[in-house]
């Protein structure tokens, strides 16, 4: 089995908030085998020349199939046309340094296959399936005069299906659950992109999310919730749901109920931005224009909400169609609330806890699973160098395969 030494190399210490001092990883196949020791004599060495090497980053909160802004349009796409669609952008992701990524809704199962059996060169996808949705809710993107009975159903490129009742519901979970999805993901609030839903409502019975928790439960994994106003948070987290998307508008007392109740979150603050920059040229209409501005004016004090009453928050872009380009923005965004090691840990360690990968992925540690990148620069200095792969990133490395290599030749 193949062995790659990386030499002259600095690691992370999240504890200590500060690069480590110059070190040697050995990579043995698709794992770390050690860390701190000499290069083997049969080695391939790479020296780093002092570089940073860290985990390979998690996108938490992002959706492959989302091709364009124009959703319908993504929808009524050839299944094999939005695979392909998503292919590519799977693999922009791995050329900025994302090696995992959770997808939020419209990945599937093949999506997932085509990674791991080398037809395409992007990140590992953590899948939901599609987001439950109720009549009227959010991914519900029929115009109130359109009386057709679903939202284009089960399409590749759809991101939520129509779902309403329990029994209807349990057989879907069930249903994704087959079908490969490691979670389950509810639409549980309004939603900026969906036409007919305000920000404020709240979306699906008691009984309904409970059954969907439930099913979760009974398959050893969570519920996420699509929220924003503190009412829907609040109901997730008495309802059993984990993951918290969005969280705009929640409250101090909140934030402090889902932290005891073993939650996490994922601000995903860039897409308003994008939104606020490039919506009503890309098609977004006035009232969808509106509820940007509700959320977005909130953003910076939920992050300062969530982090002081303890609740873990993973990164998350949640960027759709051409506003993938503002995704090194979310960094920049963070680092006016939170500090470098708080970012670094969302951007690993909690990424991997919320892909259900701990001590496998966002994490450099003998045994795990090899999955790095090397960059220039010291990100507890300057956490926003993550942000610019173009001017930073010098190597991806996944499953222990140099996937990208941007070095320099000496």
């Amino acid at each position: 089995m193949t062995l790659t030494a990386y030499t002259n190399a600095r690691l992370l210490d999240l504890d200590a908030e500060r690069l480590g001092q110059i070190t040697t990883v050995v990579v043995k196949g698709d794992r770390i085998d050690s860390i701190g020791h000499p290069a083997p004599e049969s080695a391939k060495v790479v020296d780093l020349g002092g570089r940073t090497l860290m985990p390979g980053l998690i996108d938490s909160h992002f959706h492959v199939v989302a091709h364009s802004l124009d959703l319908w349009g993504n929808v009524t796409a050839p299944d094999s046309l939005a695979a392909l669609r998503a292919a590519k952008i799977m693999e922009e992701l791995l050329d900025r340094g994302f090696t995992t990524v959770r997808d939020l809704g419209g990945a599937d199962l093949g999506l997932v296959r085509a990674v791991e059996d080398g037809l395409v060169d992007g990140p590992d996808l953590v899948i939901c399936g599609k987001g439950l949705s109720m009549t009227g809710g959010h991914t519900d993107l029929r115009a109130r005069t359109d009386i057709r009975p679903d939202a284009m159903g089960w399409r590749l490129a759809n991101m939520g299906v129509l779902v309403d009742g329990v029994d209807n519901i349990r057989f879907t979970c069930r249903k994704m659950l087959k079908e490969g999805a490691k979670f389950i993901k509810v639409m549980a609030n309004g939603g900026v992109s969906s036409p007919n839903d305000p920000i404020d409502s709240i979306q699906y019975s008691r009984d309904e999310i409970l059954a969907m928790v439930e099913e979760a439960e009974n398959a050893n994994t969570y519920v996420s919730a699509h929220v924003y106003h503190d009412k829907a948070i609040r109901r997730c987290v008495e309802l059993g749901v984990k993951s918290l998307e969005h969280c705009n508008l929640i409250t101090a007392e909140t934030a402090k109920m889902a932290a005891e109740a073993g939650c996490f979150a994922v601000p995903t603050l860039v897409a308003y931005e994008g939104l606020k920059l490039e919506g009503a040229a890309l098609g977004l209409g006035a009232s969808e224009q509106a509820k940007i501005d509700i959320v977005r004016d909130k953003g910076l004090e939920s992050l300062a909400i969530m982090r002081d009453a303890g609740l873990p928050m993973a990164f998350g872009t949640d960027l759709l169609g051409k506003l993938r380009k503002y995704g090194g923005m979310e960094f920049d965004i963070l680092a006016k609330v939170l500090s470098p090691a708080e970012i670094l840990r969302s951007v690993t360690q909690i990424g991997a806890m919320a892909c259900m990968r701990d001590g496998e992925i966002g994490v450099i540690a003998e045994g795990a699973r090899a999955d790095f990148i090397v960059v220039d620069g010291d990100p507890f200095a300057d956490v926003t160098l993550l942000g610019r792969p173009e001017e930073t990133l010098r190597m991806v490395v996944k499953s222990g395969r140099v996937a990208r290599n941007f070095m320099k030749a000496a």
